[in-house]
């Protein structure tokens, strides 16, 4: 029997009165079919016919023989016998059994101890519950960084060009990025790319560093834009609804950041132009004409078909000629 069902059975004993709730409708609709309840005349409840509290007595016994010192439990905390109520009184002994905790650990990490289970959502008060310890997504942000371009963290600096000379990239953990991990070198823009294989095989103008931002998964992209200020930022993405989502989406981080919408890429709309549904609530009055075109014709296009065109490094160094400051040439990042 679940627990949900044995709590059915608890409300109804100690409370005289059972209400219909939708994690308990196979519990509520058997116990309503037995000679134990009677109708209440208030929707969605029944009651418990005292007659027969011998008979659900021994049946709660027979399932749940520690029922009395989880009622105790449930009093003694102020938690009514529901499964809300049981759950919360569950966290609370889970909180009191946690062992000493570090600065930060992995939000599934802290969800396993102080919840039911680790893909459990840490709630406010199981938050609470780990007092001033940290949790962390623990995400990680694959780069292909220019050449000159350096970490330096509390433990030290490492060339990060130096690395993706050798192993054609490199990859920053969050906790670094969180800890203040802060980039040196010369930087001319950040461009951010949707589709893996159009990270790894684009060929980028000198002094610009690739971050692969795979689809919704953008919150260590988020910690790293905190470390780059004045600094362009572009993003290169499919042209279908859920990359134009996704544009949107990183715009509330970065306002004014840059769509990478080179002509040459819509010359191919007839050609290689996939047929995709675009949801008439979707925003695009912000999006160019060819974007809104692509739309009217129920079309997308994906980013890899231009990815080898040679065409794309001055394409991108073209998104940044905007105005004056763009055109100064390399920028640099510096740690505090």
């Amino acid at each position: 029997m679940s627990d949900n069902a044995r709590l059915a059975l608890l409300e109804l004993l100690s409370r005289g009165s059972l209400k219909r709730r939708r994690t308990q409708l196979d519990a509520y609709d058997a116990l309503a079919e037995l000679p134990w309840t009677r109708a209440t005349g208030r929707r969605d409840e029944i009651g418990m016919v005292e007659e027969r509290r011998a008979e659900l007595a021994g049946l709660i016994d027979r399932v749940w023989p520690a029922w009395r010192d989880v009622l105790v439990d449930l009093v003694a905390a102020g938690l009514p016998p529901t499964p809300e109520g049981y759950g919360r009184l569950l966290d609370i002994e889970r909180a009191a059994a946690l062992p000493e905790l570090p600065d930060r650990i992995n939000r599934r990490t802290a969800a396993s101890l102080t919840a039911s289970h680790s893909k459990a959502s840490l709630t406010e008060s199981r938050r609470g519950a780990l007092g001033g310890t940290d949790t962390s997504h623990d995400g990680a942000i694959r780069l292909r960084p220019p050449a000159g371009l350096s970490a330096r963290t509390v433990n030290g600096v490492i060339d990060l060009g130096g690395i993706a000379a050798v192993l054609g990239e490199v990859s920053i953990p969050e906790r670094a990025l969180v800890d203040g991990l802060a980039f040196e070198g010369e930087m001319r823009a950040v461009l951010l790319v949707e589709n893996l294989g159009a990270w790894r095989d684009l060929s980028p103008p000198p002094g610009w560093l690739l971050a692969h931002v795979p689809g919704w998964d953008t919150a260590t992209v988020g910690h790293m834009l905190n470390r780059i200020q004045g600094i362009p930022v572009v993003h290169f993405g499919d042209l279908d609804p859920n990359g134009v989502r996704i544009m949107l989406h990183l715009r509330k981080r970065v306002p004014n950041l840059k769509w990478f919408l080179p002509e040459f890429w819509f010359e191919l709309i007839d050609v290689c132009g996939l047929q995709a549904s675009w949801p008439q609530d979707l925003e695009l009055d912000f999006a160019p004409a060819p974007v809104r075109v692509l739309a009217a014709r129920g079309l997308w296009l994906e980013q890899e078909r231009i990815v080898l065109d040679p065409r794309i490094p001055e394409a991108l160094d073209a998104a940044l000629i905007l105005d004056a400051r763009d055109q100064c040439g390399f920028g640099s990042v510096e740690g505090p």
